[in-house]
């Protein structure tokens, strides 16, 4: 190992090396040592006085020298070791309570730190960014080694961005722990940058944040009532608007189980029933293929269960008993017990169960053919529809086969119906946007019921109001979705007549809350990127400083 003996700071060599470390250059450069792994620059101030950082005042009595070590930027893959000799300054200011203090090098140190200005950059943009151990990891690859509780302190101390006044502010929930615990991020809609988190989702929340930042004058927020309140409390004087994304999300939800209610409507009708015939070919009743069994021809629990559990229900519920009463009795959630409690009959509990699709669904048409045709070998019709795309196991084929058993001729089994989602989908998507096939299933089912017709009228025309921002039609739609077939409709529209002010606000304005779901989507990805096991607080230093 050498070393090179600079005459700075009018040679050569100093003039290169204050090139790239531009903190040297109004200093004097001493030395370079090769150490191997690490570059040591021994260096020392030249300035003939320094200001006191209590008064401002510059002084130009030294008080005495000492060496202090400052790591820099990394060159050519190696760390920089700075060692400087710096002076204390006696203060000559009569009134000022430091007597004594030390000089700073603009660019190259601060109190106490053992790192340079440029070097703490760095290495917070990569906390930001990667956080513990990903940046570490990188860290070392730019050749600045530090752990990764360095990286954590380092974003831990962070001061927090400076907040602005906000005009239009955008609200929304995320999980901490799904299911468990949730907080909220707030966006500026002009900057579309978060603000702040906070750590927690009840209406004091929200509004103790809106009262200690006044000039709030729209509030973008999902349906959720506790933001609501919280904006109602704490900038009453602002405009709320729901946002349209969740007036659409929560329109698909009471679709579907409108579409679910109506599930036998979306199974093609055949042209004669779903029967089995006996081998015998004479005159008895042809036996229809029990629903009880499984793909794997085990009866179904959930079938005996459901039978039992409505039976219990019922009985009590005969005898006057509350919903409350049942549950504590039977066990059960009290939502399980209001589900058996409201049900008509049996079948419709059962009705879920006995349409669960499975992956043998597409193939049981198939199936049947070759049942028809006379093979009933369960390896062999197996490996044909395995060849087909089937990823199901041999004892689904042979569960599914074996109440066939013993008959001759089976009736073709109908294709599966369309499963309620994807129906869904077909109403929410605008008819010009529809290829044939899902048009034509879609025409076919509106044919079989006539109740679904005036649903997709209702949806369609929501699209129309909530495109064109027509929010003065809104009380048209809400009285005609009560009037309406779906009692779930209905109870959405009854939802945006509570909420009316803001829905009506969001059917009109341009604001949106897309900017703010985005942020939710960059939360998870920096939740996933932690594995989950950041404390909020680290959490909240990175959402609000990664770009």
């Amino acid at each position: 190992m050498g070393f090179i003996v600079l005459h700075a700071p009018a040679g050569e060599n100093a003039c290169c090396l204050r090139l790239f470390c531009p903190a040297l250059r109004d200093m004097d450069v001493l030395n370079v040592e090769d150490l191997g792994d690490t570059v040591l620059i021994a260096a020392r101030t030249v300035t003939s006085e320094a200001p006191c950082p209590k008064c401002g005042l510059l002084s130009t009595r030294v008080h005495s020298r000492y060496r202090r070590t400052v790591w820099d930027l990394a060159t050519g893959g190696r760390p920089v070791k700075v060692e400087l000799e710096v002076r204390r300054f006696f203060c000559g200011e009569p009134s000022c309570d430091r007597e004594i203090f030390a000089e700073q090098v603009g660019g190259l140190t601060q109190r106490h730190a053992r790192r340079s200005n440029a070097l703490r950059t760095l290495l917070t943009s990569i906390a930001v960014a990667l956080a513990g151990r990903a940046g570490a990891r990188m860290a070392c690859l730019v050749g600045v080694p530090v752990s990764r509780s360095t990286l954590l302190r380092i974003l831990r101390a962070l001061p927090d961005p400076e907040i602005s006044q906000v005009t239009v502010l955008g609200v929304d929930d995320f999980a901490k722990k799904r299911g468990n615990s949730y907080g909220t991020v707030l966006v500026d809609m002009d900057t579309h940058r978060p603000i702040d988190l906070l750590d927690g989702r009840t209406a004091d929340d929200l509004a103790t944040w809106l009262k200690n930042h006044p000039g709030v004058q729209v509030i973008c927020r999902d349906r959720a009532g506790s933001y609501a309140d919280g904006a109602r409390e704490g900038a009453p004087e602002a405009t709320q608007v729901a946002d349209r994304f969740h007036l659409w999300q929560n329109l698909a939800t009471a679709l579907e189980k409108t579409i679910r209610a109506h599930r036998s409507c979306l199974q093609e009708v055949p042209d004669q029933d779903t029967t089995i015939k006996d081998d015998i070919g004479s005159g008895t009743e042809p036996v229809q293929r029990p629903k009880t069994l499984d793909s794997y021809g085990n009866e179904r629990p959930m079938v005996a269960r459901t039978h039992e559990r409505y039976a219990q229900v019922q009985a009590l519920r005969a005898k006057s008993l509350s919903l409350n009463a049942i549950s504590r009795e039977l066990g059960l959630a009290f939502r399980t017990v209001r589900k058996y409690a409201n049900a008509t009959c049996v079948d419709e509990l059962l009705a879920p169960t006995f349409d669960r699709s499975s992956k043998l669904d597409e193939f049981k048409p198939y199936l049947t053919r070759r049942w028809n045709e006379g093979c009933s070998n369960a390896v062999q019709l197996y490996s044909e529809i395995k060849a087909q795309g089937f990823t199901g196991s041999r004892r689904a084929v042979q569960g599914w086969l074996q109440p066939l058993r013993g008959y001759q001729e089976v009736q073709q089994e109908p294709c599966p119906p369309p499963k309620p989602r994807r129906v869904t989908g077909w109403l929410m998507t605008h008819p010009d946007r529809l290829d044939t096939e899902d048009k034509a299933g879609l025409e076919q089912i509106l044919a079989r019921c006539p109740e679904l017709i005036n649903t997709a009228e209702l949806v369609h025309s929501f699209a129309a109001m909530m495109t064109n921002r027509d929010g003065h039609l809104l009380d048209d739609w809400i009285a005609a979705a009560e009037a309406g077939a779906s009692p779930y409709l209905a109870t959405f529209a009854t939802g945006l007549r509570r909420d009316h002010a803001a829905v009506q606000a969001g059917l009109t304005l341009a604001h949106s809350s897309g900017a703010v779901e985005g942020t939710v989507n960059k939360i998870k990805f920096l939740k996933r990127q932690m594995f989950g096991r950041a404390n909020f607080d680290l959490l909240r230093a990175r959402v609000l400083r990664y770009s």
